[in-house]
């Protein structure tokens, strides 16, 4: 969705899909339950904190990646803005892919039914996921080109945020997965423990435990972590 957007801006294409492929190098298992968790561990144990958008920004630096690349890496979530318009559109097209991905998702799962949806926000992005996306690709691509910055039109960016908030209360912090966020918890927690104590355990390595941790727990996919857990016992 980045390089559509970058190409209709006729900016630099290879500069948002490097940016989009290395956003979550970092990222823990089990989304933000599993980032959280091992926020928790990290600062109990070490005295730090653990954010994915900066360990992501912290392998791009062992990388042959450009500066841009890894300040949109590290600026597409949280307070800092990124500093080129490549990097202001993945920060922004980040949220229109997993958002509408993510409600899709729901749906199949059970998670949510269509008549869930918010019928406001619908009626001005559209019923589908696909065309949702298509209606925010342009209205980015429009606004952008009118303002010689990266935005949305007011209308359609608070859709867009209101139908975030709709996911965040209903799927991604709702009362029906709490369940499996305390097991993810239990699971990263128990890695973490582990591997603190046993650090034979982990990939050779001459960096401070900490980080050693942090990058094996960290780049745990969501499978592997669980198998990990279940040959611990």
């Amino acid at each position: 969705i980045s390089r559509v957007v970058a190409r209709a801006l006729q900016l630099n294409e290879d500069l948002v899909e490097a940016i989009g492929l290395g956003h979550d190098t970092g990222h823990t298992p089990f989304g933000h339950a599993g980032e959280q968790a091992l926020d928790d561990a990290v600062s109990r144990r070490f005295g730090r904190r653990f954010r994915h958008n900066e360990q992501s920004y912290r392998i791009a630096r062992q990388l042959n990646l450009t500066h841009e690349v890894g300040d949109g890496i590290l600026t597409h979530t949280g307070v800092q803005e990124p500093k080129t318009l490549e990097g202001q559109i993945v920060r922004l097209v980040d949220r229109v892919a997993y958002i509408n991905h993510d409600i899709d998702d729901a749906i199949r799962y059970g998670v949510l039914r269509p008549d869930d949806l918010p019928r406001e926000e619908l009626g001005l992005l559209g019923p589908t996921g696909s065309q949702r996306i298509d209606t925010l690709v342009h209205d980015i691509v429009e606004t952008s080109a009118a303002a010689g910055e990266i935005r949305q039109s007011p209308a359609i960016g608070e859709a867009m945020l209101s139908l975030r908030a709709f996911m965040f209360d209903r799927v991604y912090l709702g009362q029906h997965v709490e369940p499996e966020h305390r097991h993810a918890r239990a699971v990263v927690e128990r890695l973490f423990d582990v591997l603190v104590a046993e650090p034979d355990r982990l990939p050779p390595d001459e960096a401070e435990l900490a980080d050693r941790v942090v990058d094996y727990l960290s780049g745990m996919t969501d499978r592997f972590a669980l198998d990990y857990a279940q040959r611990l016992g």
